[in-house]
């Protein structure tokens, strides 16, 4: 059971056999997205939003299969993500504000922090006297915060089109799987490939078979572990003065992303919850891309950055850290770039490619 291509193999298989049943069970529920209730919404028919409800059929069917690579962490990982996914499919049934939704996210985090599943880099300070043993508790339960809670609702926003998130998954988790056997974390290891499986199986049906949205308990739910898997990699006889960056990049373009529709809404003076077409996506088919290749582009420009990541495991901290703030440069350069240009809803209907 400590070969990653069994969990792989098997949470694919399981998430493509349970794709019909996840979406019937949406749609007996009423679990629906539908066209128009939302300026951002111009999908042509009502969709299940089954995403939420297939991954998690298919991670308790991996984690039933798998028990015994369950320790601590993961199942503290786990009971979080089943909150996340619970007030998701709560959202996605009744549309929810902000507010229970932070609730929600809140509860989670307080799960992780609660059974020990939180950053500890600021013991480092605490440990060379500059702050207090208790300034660093409270600093490693809020940048934990900070990084769960962000990274949740980032993975959520950038779900701008069918198989974005999906893909971005595939990405992070093939990143995660292969980063973990090099620090021989095997249970972490056998988790990335089931949730490799998972999303590899939440992109045939979301893009390829094109037959439910993954929906706010799919995309909050993925975000949710995304988070919690780069908290729990540990990488051993790398420098921990530059492993850190490794999650960081591997979530960068969620991160440029939230970043981008964040700034955009505040300059424009407009709700920063509001759901509106000025995603990094909508920016490229305003420039005249089509939608298959900017879902392309999205995922090529993060397999690029995972391949800085990982290969500033084998840099010196100093060489990994000016990769680190290259890539951000690069980004920010991107993101000015594309901030000055039109969104789509600011662009006449029929001048860019729908």
């Amino acid at each position: 059971m400590g070969n990653p291509l069994f969990p792989l193999i098997i949470s694919l298989l399981v998430s493509i056999g349970f794709g019909y049943p996840s979406a019937f069970l949406a749609n007996r529920l009423n679990i629906m997205d539908i066209p128009g209730t939302a300026p951002h919404k111009k999908h042509a028919r009502p969709t299940p939003l089954a995403g939420g409800i297939l991954l998690t059929i298919t991670l308790a069917t991996a984690a039933f299969i798998f028990r015994q690579q369950l320790n601590r962490e993961i199942l503290t990982v786990f009971a979080g993500a089943s909150v996340v996914f619970l007030f998701g499919l709560w959202d996605d049934y009744k549309g929810l504000s902000a507010r229970p939704k932070l609730i929600g996210q809140l509860i989670a985090v307080a799960t992780l922090v609660f059974f020990g599943v939180q950053v500890h880099f600021m013991t480092v300070l605490s440990d060379a006297g500059y702050i207090s043993i208790l300034a660093a508790r409270v600093l490693n339960i809020l940048v934990t915060l900070f990084w769960v809670i962000g990274i949740t609702n980032a993975v959520n926003m950038v779900d701008s089109m069918d198989g974005i998130v999906a893909g971005l998954g595939v990405i992070a988790f093939a990143f995660f799987m292969g980063a973990t056997i090099l620090a021989h974390q095997t249970a972490l290891t056998i988790w990335s490939a089931a949730l490799l499986g998972i999303s590899a199986g939440l992109y045939f049906w979301n893009k390829m078979a094109a037959k439910f949205f993954l929906g706010d308990s799919g995309t909050q739910t993925l975000g949710f572990l995304l988070a919690s898997f780069g908290i729990m990699y540990n990488p051993l006889n790398r420098n921990p003065e530059s492993s850190w960056i490794v999650p960081i990049m591997l979530l960068g373009i969620p991160i440029f992303d939230t970043t981008l529709v964040v700034l955009s809404r505040i300059k424009r003076k407009q709700a920063v919850g509001s759901g509106r077409r000025d995603h990094t996506y909508h920016r490229l088919i305003a420039l005249g891309f089509s939608p298959r290749l900017a879902v392309s582009i999205t995922h090529l420009a993060a397999l690029l950055i995972s391949c800085l990541a990982f290969l500033s495991l084998y840099l010196p901290p100093f060489a990994a850290i000016l990769f680190f703030v290259l890539t951000i440069l690069c980004g920010v350069i991107t993101l000015l770039w594309l901030e000055r240009k039109p969104t789509l809803d600011e662009q006449p209907e029929g001048n860019h490619l729908a």
